[in-house]
């Protein structure tokens, strides 16, 4: 899939994600593969962001091939197994990964 058709399709996805109940969520999604990119995903005063630029100040960091990344919002993939078997690295707070990650379902 192309960088930027991933990153439409996660912007449809943050018009009707429920982030009732979240904080403050800055995570940094770096795609790797043919089509490699990076984006953002902000979620603030109950407001959700994606942006293609880094994101400094994040919570976290995750990074995916554009396949993978793909299948985890196309509920294909479990977060949790992708992050056991090594198709999706996280740098900094797990937790706030893992928070991502339920949103993105």
């Amino acid at each position: 899939m192309k960088f930027n058709n991933l990153l439409t399709k996660v912007r449809k996805m943050a018009e009707t994600a429920d982030v009732s109940g979240t904080g403050f969520l800055a995570v940094q999604v770096n795609i790797t593969g043919d089509e490699p990119g990076v984006f953002y995903v902000e979620v603030k005063d109950g407001k959700v962001s994606v942006e293609p630029y880094e994101y400094n100040d994040r919570n976290c960091a995750i990074t995916m091939k554009s396949d993978d990344f793909n299948k985890l919002i196309s509920g294909k993939l479990d977060p949790v197994l992708a992050f056991s078997i090594g198709k999706l690295k996280v740098d900094g707070d797990v937790g706030k990964a893992l928070e991502f990650s339920k949103l993105i379902k």
